[in-house]
């Protein structure tokens, strides 16, 4: 798998902060790709920065809180002030919707997490992938899951399966521009979200989570990537 065809290219990845999203950054930039992280606040992405200051690429930094409009529209003006575009879009952000029986989720929890899981993605992609197709080149990346029979976060399953839908349509509308629209699942990692019980450790997102973003011009679109298929890539890439 070629990497070389990341450098110079500027990625926006929400949730950048901690945990898979960092783990997306530093594949990212390790590979000579220029990173856009984001945080809820400045301070949160300056542990990433920090990590990825070794790396001979361009990092900037952008906050706001994704549950709000005004986060959201916060995240995107910055990002459309500098650099000025996206090249490849992680939409990583997402919170977990508390432990309950389902019929006690109120209308208050839905939204939450419709609101942060999937408007706010939406909200991206109507702001760069344009752009994208404009230029004739994009790669967008949207976080699902594969969670199954968990009545009792049903709020965060369901928001995932909206993701997948919406990320089959979008693939479909730009699919003649070489914007290619693909979900990945990140498998069940040891994070903030995926709690200390989870199979795998956060590390094991790479090398499989970079593989939607270095597809060749006019690959595969609208479809599911699995990040821990990949783990036996990692001495193939180059």
């Amino acid at each position: 798998m070629n990497t070389r065809k990341l450098e110079g290219k500027w990625a926006l990845v929400t949730g950048s902060s901690r945990g898979i999203g960092q783990q997306i950054a530093m594949g990212l930039a390790q590979y000579g790709c220029n990173v856009i992280l984001h945080g809820r606040t400045m301070a949160h992405t300056e542990k990433t920065r920090q990590m990825l200051a070794g790396f001979d690429v361009r990092i900037h930094a952008v906050a706001g809180d994704l549950g709000t409009e005004d986060g959201i529209q916060s995240v995107i003006t910055e990002v459309q002030h500098f650099p000025g575009y996206a090249d490849i879009l992680y939409n990583n952000a997402a919170i977990q919707s508390e432990w309950k029986p389902i019929f006690e989720f109120s209308m208050e929890d839905w939204l939450k997490s419709f609101q942060v899981n999937l408007f706010a993605m939406i909200c991206f992609c109507n702001a760069f992938v344009p752009g994208m197709a404009e230029r004739g080149y994009g790669r967008v990346i949207n976080l699902t899951s594969g969670i199954a029979d968990q009545p009792n976060l049903s709020p965060y399953s369901v928001t995932k399966a909206a993701v997948d839908k919406y990320s089959r349509d979008l693939a479909f509308a730009v699919k003649e521009n070489n914007v290619l629209v693909n979900y990945l699942d990140p498998g069940w990692l040891r994070t903030d979200l995926g709690g200390p019980n989870a199979w795998e450790a956060v590390e094991t997102v790479l090398p499989g989570a970079l593989v939607p973003a270095l597809l060749d011009d006019n690959g595969p679109t609208g479809r599911l990537y699995a990040a821990q298929d990949y783990k036996v890539l990692g001495q193939g890439i180059t």
